[in-house]
């Protein structure tokens, strides 16, 4: 017998405004069935504070950003993990598009509810309201983060208001029937439980026309008090009915999945057939793979069979796809779609028809400053797409680069990427030590010390130096660091020693980027890119006109000469 499956019914209600833009946003998704069974359902709503001039932009960037990149997360992870991680990174987003804007920003109260089978899970910040009315129960289920500064109360712990943020999680259990009130900061002082008791059970059918009433009544309210009442919002949704009880969590978790086993050429896997097997190392497995039904060739990448108690890694393993498919770069692999269910715990990645940057290193030696530079600035922007997204990247290495048959770069390694937080990234580094350090590893990982986007442009300008020169920076490769007295055996050898091609200035811009203390070197990617791009524009206009301008003077000097060798003969 077929199980139910989960059934709401919402309405929502504006207060249009009479003299300035909403401030507040709101939103309620609910799939379709495969996606409401894993990932539930959803409702949003989003405020800003008045004296905001980007306060509609904030509430509603807030909403659709977590809707969209909440169910974009993967099937395997749970509730709390999948939102958890949304609104961490939509907060970091937020906190730094604001360091842009001169007047406001991307600040606003948020709360989100997923229901999920027969239960729900609410993440909170800030002073946006939800309340729950169940039978003649009217609860406030989240708590007011605000501040009183001069009379005004601002929010506190708001999505964008700082690098890192606290969130509220409450797990409750549903039952039929229950009423959840979703409402801004603005209705305090207006309405009373009895009256949202009163208003919604007039006539609980019409949600939409519910909603109305509160609205209305609460705009009354605040005009008889002597205050606007143009910035009100309600949004209520109704658990009409439950599914039934089940065993399983209808999320997979990772340790659901099981690890693939050891795979050769012509075996098969959930309808892949195996054709090559490009890597096996300690923590995972990489096959070429054709998909026996659509005839697609893809890339598979699962974990070591070895690590199936290290969950640890598994659950970062998990990250890695998640991470990919935030990312919109023609210079970063992208993540491909199985064509049936997974039985087991891999994901699959376009597949580069190439070699690796190594490779075509040993295949190019006479490659010109020019070609080389461009493959230099192709890496940059992969990296730089990266860290568009708060996501460090860790292994910047010739190995982990390809190059197709078009001279095109891609960056397609993603074992050790990290999402970018703001407490010193010091549980990335451990990752990486976890996996391995190489001869590109910025030295503040082999010392402990704080990473971030400065240490993946040490790594990048370590693999352009060694792309343009055949060589490495240091006689000390950073990676055998132990303390940091060791520092100072890091002495830059100049690039032009090897490559009297190089200019002095992109000599020195490499200096910069690979200085072994990280906060000397350039502030931002975007600055050691420019550095890189010159001599490619540079270089042959500048050579061009030298010749054209000395064919001139030859010419020039050519027609006097025989100016004077004919007035020597016409005397």
């Amino acid at each position: 017998m077929a199980h139910a499956q989960l059934l709401i019914s919402y309405g929502q209600a504006f207060v249009a405004p009479e003299r300035r833009q909403h401030r507040s946003s709101m939103s309620v998704r609910l799939p379709e069935a495969p996606l409401l069974k894993v990932k539930g359902g959803c409702a949003v709503i989003s405020d800003s504070i008045s004296r905001n001039t980007m306060a509609k932009q904030a509430g509603d960037l807030s909403v659709r950003g977590f809707l969209a990149d909440y169910y974009s997360t993967p099937e395997h992870w749970d509730t709390k993990t999948s939102a958890t991680r949304v609104l961490r990174a939509l907060n970091s987003w937020c906190y730094s598009q604001s360091q842009h804007v001169k007047e406001g920003g991307f600040v606003s109260s948020l709360s989100a509810m997923v229901f999920l089978g027969r239960e729900g899970h609410l993440f909170h910040m800030g002073d946006t309201l939800v309340f729950r009315l169940r039978g003649a129960e009217f609860e406030q289920l989240t708590r007011d983060h605000v501040t009183d500064v001069g009379g005004y109360r601002y929010p506190s712990r708001a999505l964008g208001m700082d690098g890192s943020v606290d969130i509220d999680y409450t797990h409750l259990a549903l039952k039929q029937g229950d009423l959840f009130v979703f409402t801004t900061q603005a209705v305090r002082g207006t309405l009373m439980p009895s009256d949202y008791v009163r208003l919604i059970r007039q006539d609980a059918s019409d949600l939409d026309a519910a909603c109305e009433r509160l609205a209305s009544e609460a705009k009354q309210r605040a005009q008889e008090r002597g205050y606007g009442g143009d910035q009100f919002c309600f949004q209520l949704l109704r658990i009409d009915e439950l599914p039934e009880e089940e065993t399983d969590h209808p999320g997979m978790l990772y340790g659901d999945l099981p690890i693939p086993p050891e795979l050769a050429p012509g075996e098969r896997l959930d309808g892949l057939e195996v054709q090559a097997v490009l890597s096996r190392n300690a923590q995972s497995r990489v096959y070429r793979v054709r998909d026996v039904h659509s005839d697609r060739v893809m890339v598979m990448k699962a974990p070591s069979p070895e690590l199936s108690l290290r969950n640890a890694y598994l659950e970062h393993f998990l990250l890695q796809q998640w991470v990919v498919e935030r990312v919109n770069s023609p210079f970063v692999v992208k993540v491909m779609e199985p064509s049936r269910p997974r039985r087991y715990l891999y994901y699959l990645m376009q597949n580069v028809e190439g070699e690796t940057l190594r490779q075509w290193a040993e295949r190019h030696p006479q490659a010109s400053l020019v070609q080389r530079l461009d493959i230099a600035n192709q890496l940059g922007k992969a990296v730089q797409a990266l860290h568009h997204r708060d996501i460090i990247h860790q292994q910047v290495m010739p190995d982990n680069v390809l190059i197709d048959q078009h001279g095109k770069v891609v960056l397609a390694d993603f074992s050790a990427c990290h999402m970018r937080e703001v407490d010193g990234h010091r549980h990335s580094g451990e990752l990486l030590r976890q996996i391995g350090f190489n001869e590109h590893t910025a030295p503040e990982y082999a010392l402990g010390d704080s990473v971030g986007r400065r240490s993946d442009q040490y790594s990048l300008a370590s693999t352009v130096y060694w792309l343009l020169t055949g060589e490495l920076p240091y006689t000390l490769t950073p990676n055998k660091l132990r303390c940091h007295t060791d520092l100072e055996e890091l002495s830059y050898r100049s690039a032009r020693t090897t490559n009297p091609e190089i200019t002095p200035a992109l000599d020195e811009a490499l200096r910069r980027a690979l200085d072994p203390q990280r906060p000397l070197r350039f502030r931002r990617m975007s600055e050691f890119l420019h550095a890189l791009r010159i001599p490619l524009g540079r270089m042959p206009q500048r050579e061009e006109p030298r010749t054209e301008s000395r064919r001139f003077w030859q010419g020039v000097a050519g027609i006097l000469l025989l100016l004077l060798v004919l007035s020597w003969l016409l005397r």
